[in-house]
């Protein structure tokens, strides 16, 4: 028998990363990071989007770090007005990977009491809030606060573990107590990092263990460890009293929602044979070393995946949950793919008889620094369903898939039809699969794209540079696509673009096609006309009759170089030379022609996978110790080809239009830029010679100021970041090469 709230369809919740944390005496707080703190009008963005519920927090250390007495409500206060102006639905969280204030601990015996002083003072305030969530994903910060040692207090041991879970399931209890004086119909929505682990036959034990482990924030909230629990003997062994067990027995608090969280690095492989794996991967238990690795990265049926972990938690607890974070720290359209499959899990999971009443888009404006469990403020960003690097916050394309299922349409991307990389052949990067019985076989290695009757994209200029780096982040990207040279795809004939539209039905074109020649364009104009001009505007009237996207590419070289600050997307277009004319004509036409084909200006792109770029060029004459002259008196904005592809097809995947600036943050001169390059890659610069502009000779002439920044968002790294990736990466062959 169906509930009444089974009834009706799942529910689109959303929530902002909101973690507050400790690492010795700093805490990392991701709301001032992301810009939301204050910004209500981000609010409203989020109800557009078509949620009906939003994790808020009320984060204790952020409110009262010194006690209720002199709380900070400000924020609070605003954003849960505005909140319940737009009709949103609330769940307040008030610790989030926390440890509470200074004054206090995961390992103090007075943080369940503090706690409930601080919960009720928050309930008393905003009556009107039903739902609670006092402590987030209790087990997985025990782990990392009284297991690995990662956040404070940095335990390393089971029993600092142990006490760190009993005090927050203690504080949950304490706290919902304390609410329920004001708000008696106050619900508690009680989340967890669901995984599951794997493992060789030798390691079954550790998995077992892992695997029950996993449950034990619920089942204490439940009532349920005693004498017969599988992990009795565990924790009596670990210091944790009977009679601690005992109260939550006596005062169970059973969730009313669970609160399931769950990703794709939560389900791990435990293998014993080391040698298959890098020394990062290595660990052990103090019985056995094994490796411990993504469970979808070796084992041959793939993860247990979103759908067998759902029913695994229905059937032992039999009460209602929502996916209370999807969230997958990756490209843009596996992020899609990751969100439509968890989507479709919780639909299926309610067909078979399970409540499950929501999926929650996680997190709404990205997160920092996960990639080191914000161990460290690093700045490395990963956006979410808005982009905080636009102002305001720029909807993405999950942004696009959570309106359609919020309204009930079918999802469309075409990038959907491609699955994740949990689900292809090219997940095995460690070149093994491993069956349910422990027995591994070889994988060969995958190359190029999946193309299982998908529809492609189509890359032009097949024998390009840019084209060429096109294709191998397509390729690692999962993003189907067929790289064409001007034989197979001639830009500027109408009828050579409409048999390669017959021949491959692409949903998308990446024009990297063009003449690139700067000085021969002043002579060989028609060439240049034709190619740049000519063929983006053939190939816009063809993609909007067709209604297939379209993405090509600009120059910095339609400016002039009068400005004394970096040029942004409107400013005028006044070229000295005639490729940059070309460019400019360009963007006119295929703007003109197709509104909503993306025009992208770069600048001086350099790259690790080429030897043509003159950063690569300049390395190798320094190298041989030969002179390299360089302008010292024209400043540029250099662009890293990996990150300028990532971002384009980021935008490109997002439906994004018009004209952007993609250039590494920064400004620098020619000699400059290959000065820092070659200290970078220890390369003396003794031979280096920085000159004027006029000294090379040019026969084009260039603005000595062509810099760039966007006033659309800022989507790539700064230059010292992609200068220091470059030199790590750049093939040694390239610098060996005979010098011209």
């Amino acid at each position: 028998m169906q509930t009444e709230e089974q009834l009706h369809g799942l529910e689109i919740w959303g929530g902002v990363e909101c973690t507050i944390n400790r690492v010795g005496d700093k805490y990392i707080e991701q709301l001032d990071r992301s810009g939301h703190i204050g910004r209500l009008r981000d609010f409203e963005l989020f109800a557009e989007l078509g949620i009906t519920t939003i994790r808020q927090p009320v984060l204790w250390e952020r409110t009262a770090p010194s006690g209720v007495e002199t709380a900070q409500w400000d924020w609070p206060d605003a954003a849960l007005h505005r909140i319940r102006q737009i009709g949103l639905r609330p769940i307040i969280g008030l610790v989030h990977h926390g440890s509470g204030p200074r004054h206090t601990s995961l390992t103090d015996p007075d943080f369940a009491r503090q706690l409930a002083s601080y919960a009720a003072a928050v309930a008393r305030r905003y009556e009107w809030v039903e739902d609670y969530t006092p402590v987030n994903e209790p087990l997985t910060t025990a782990r990392f606060s009284g297991l690995y040692g990662h956040w404070y207090p940095h335990g390393r041991d089971d029993s600092t573990f142990l006490r760190a879970l009993m005090t927050e399931c203690r504080g949950i209890a304490f706290a919902m107590r304390a609410i329920r004086e004001f708000v008696p119909s106050a619900r508690l929505v009680q989340t967890d990092d669901l995984g599951k682990v794997f493992s060789t036959p030798k390691l079954v034990y550790q998995a077992d263990f892992e695997n029950e482990r996993r449950w034990l924030s619920w089942d204490l909230l439940c009532g349920t460890v005693g004498r017969a629990h599988p992990l009795w003997d565990y924790l009596m062994f670990h210091g944790v009293e009977e009679d601690e067990l005992r109260w939550f027995e006596d005062n169970p608090c059973p969730p009313a929602i669970l609160g399931v969280n769950h990703y794709l690095s939560g389900e791990r492989f435990l293998d014993d044979h080391l040698e298959r794996y890098p020394d990062y991967a290595h660990g052990g238990n103090g019985r056995d070393r094994y490796a411990d690795i993504l469970a979808a990265r070796v084992r041959a049926s793939g993860a247990a995946g979103p759908l067998e972990l759902l029913m695994e938690i229905w059937n032992r607890y039999g009460l209602p949950i929502a996916v209370t974070e999807c969230h997958n720290g990756c490209t843009r359209e596996e992020q899609l793919r990751w969100f439509l499959e968890v989507w479709r899990a919780a639909q299926q999971a309610r067909s078979r008889g399970a409540d499950v009443r929501a999926v929650t888009a996680w997190s709404l404006l990205g997160a920092f620094d996960w990639n080191t469990l914000v161990t460290r403020a690093n700045g490395c960003y990963e956006s979410g369903v808005f982009d905080i690097r636009s102002d305001p916050p720029r909807p993405t394309a999950l942004a696009g898939l959570i309106g359609q299922l919020a309204s009930g349409a079918e999802p469309s991307h075409p990038l959907l039809d491609v699955p994740g990389w949990w689900k292809r052949q090219d997940r095995y990067i460690y070149g093994i699969s491993i069956d349910d019985f422990g027995q591994s076989r070889v994988i060969r290695p995958v190359t190029g794209s999946d193309s299982r009757q998908v529809r492609p994209v189509l890359i032009t200029g097949g024998r390009g540079t840019l084209a060429r780096a096109f294709a191998r982040i397509c390729a690692d990207r999962g993003i189907p696509y067929r790289l064409l040279t001007r034989s197979e795809l001639d830009i500027a004939d109408c009828s050579s673009v409409r048999r390669a539209f017959e021949a491959w039905s692409p949903w998308a074109i990446i024009n990297t096609a063009g003449y690139v020649r700067v000085d021969d364009a002043e002579r060989d104009w028609f060439r240049c006309f034709r190619e740049n001009t000519e063929g983006p505007r053939v190939l816009a009237r063809e993609c909007e009759n067709s209604n297939i996207r379209l993405l090509t590419f600009s120059s910095d070289l339609v400016f002039d170089g009068d400005l004394t600050r970096g040029y942004i997307e409107p400013d005028e277009v006044r070229p000295l030379n005639r490729y940059g004319l070309s460019k400019a004509k360009a963007e006119c036409e295929v703007l003109r022609a197709m509104p909503s084909a993306l025009v992208i200006r770069t600048s001086a792109f350099f790259g690790p996978w080429d030897e043509y770029n003159l950063v690569t060029i300049a390395l190798r004459n320094l190298a041989a110790a030969q002179t390299f002259s360089a302008a010292e008196d024209v400043t540029i904005s250099p662009t890293y080809v990996p990150d300028l592809v990532n971002a384009a097809l980021d935008l490109f995947v997002d439906g994004e239009s018009g004209i952007w600036h993609i250039a590494n943050a920064g400004e620098i001169s020619w000699a400059k830029l290959v000065e820092k390059a070659a200290r970078l890659a220890d390369i003396p610069t003794r031979t280096l010679r920085p000159c004027s502009i006029e000294e090379l000779e040019l026969t084009a002439k260039r603005p000595r100021y062509s810099a760039l920044r966007s006033q659309r968002g800022l989507l790539v790294p700064d230059l010292d970041d992609a200068l220091a990736r470059y030199v790590a990466t750049l093939q040694p062959s390239l610098l060996t090469r005979q010098v011209a």
